[in-house]
């Protein structure tokens, strides 16, 4: 006795077997390999290379000119020995500690004013995050004078309540406070367009579901807005630490009129001298480029460390 084919057997008898794959050599995908070369040699040249030679070049003597003369790790011994290295790991840290932290409080709260805002929001944002792609060292310029002790802006308002003036940019902690305003209204508006786009995506039922529930202002910014958006302020945090520990045109060009023997001094005391300004001052003033390259990795390490800080902190698990 026969059995009719069903409707799945005759179609697998009248399809015929799929042929293999043919396998392609890496010659054969040459014109797509040839598309996206352009940019593997630019970051060969510029990128690999460059950091491949500091981190050899941190293991020699060099003045830039004449041999290279082979120390191992005696450049690395004398750095973790070298006081004013530390002292500007100090200033970099109190610099960054000072901006940052208020810098993101304050460009979440101007987020969440932007969201709710019912009009003008696009001239909103355009003046919040205008101060961030005007050149640094306008800003520099510009904060030199409100912060100058005879004819600053803030000496002018300090003087008016009745209090004396201040030598902002001749005193230590001064030129810390004026370097970290700089910075923070630089990087407000930045961070604050980030945290909007962050704010637009979290439903408008929890905020409701809020306000039903008895919950202020404050308490819907603490316990609903912050937890969710603790992804985006760990991107921010992150970012700002490295570009904060990194800096250098903030305070060269703020101070480079106050310095007496070197624009990398960082004002008296070397009150304003940062890592990479230090860098700087030991590589091009005192060309000594192999100390300048082991200075280069030193900084490397201490962004990477506080970024990894940053991130097991804000991104630790909710119990």
């Amino acid at each position: 006795m026969t059995v009719a084919p069903t409707i799945e057997n005759r179609a697998a008898v009248a399809a015929p077997a799929a042929a293999p794959p043919k396998s392609r050599s890496i010659l054969g995908y040459w014109r797509l390999y040839l598309a996206i070369s352009p940019f593997y040699l630019l970051f060969l040249c510029f990128g690999l290379i460059p950091v491949g030679f500091s981190l050899y070049l941190s293991f020699h003597r060099w003045d830039g000119l004449g041999r290279m003369e082979y120390a191992g790790l005696s450049q690395y011994r004398y750095l973790l020995g070298d006081a004013q290295f530390w002292h500007a790991i100090g200033n970099t840290l109190i610099i960054w500690a000072v901006a940052t932290l208020p810098m993101l409080f304050i460009a979440l709260v101007t987020a969440v004013m932007l969201n709710s805002a019912v009009r003008f929001k696009s001239f909103y944002r355009l003046a919040y995050f205008l101060p961030n792609v005007t050149s640094v060292v306008a800003i520099a310029i510009i904060f030199g004078s409100i912060f100058s002790t005879n004819f600053g802006l803030v000496n002018a308002v300090i003087q008016g309540i009745g209090l004396d003036s201040v030598a902002w940019l001749n005193t230590p902690w001064g030129i810390k406070v004026a370097i970290a305003s700089l910075m923070t209204w630089q990087w407000t508006g930045y961070n604050a367009i980030i945290f909007l786009a962050g704010l637009q995506t979290i439903p408008t039922e929890l905020y409701e579901a809020a306000r039903v529930d008895g919950a202020g202002p404050v308490q819907t910014f603490f316990r609903v807005t912050v937890p969710l958006m603790r992804p985006v302020i760990l991107f921010t945090l992150v970012v700002s630490t490295v570009t904060g520990l990194q800096s250098f045109s903030e305070p060269q060009v703020l101070l480079q009129t106050t310095a007496n023997t070197s624009t990398f001094a960082g004002g008296p005391d070397n009150a304003g001298q940062t890592m990479v300004l230090y860098f700087f001052q030991q590589t091009f003033d005192n060309n000594d480029f192999g100390y300048g390259a082991a200075i280069a990795w030193g900084i490397f390490l201490i962004v990477a460390v506080f970024s990894i800080i940053n991130w097991r902190l804000v991104q630790r698990r909710e119990k």
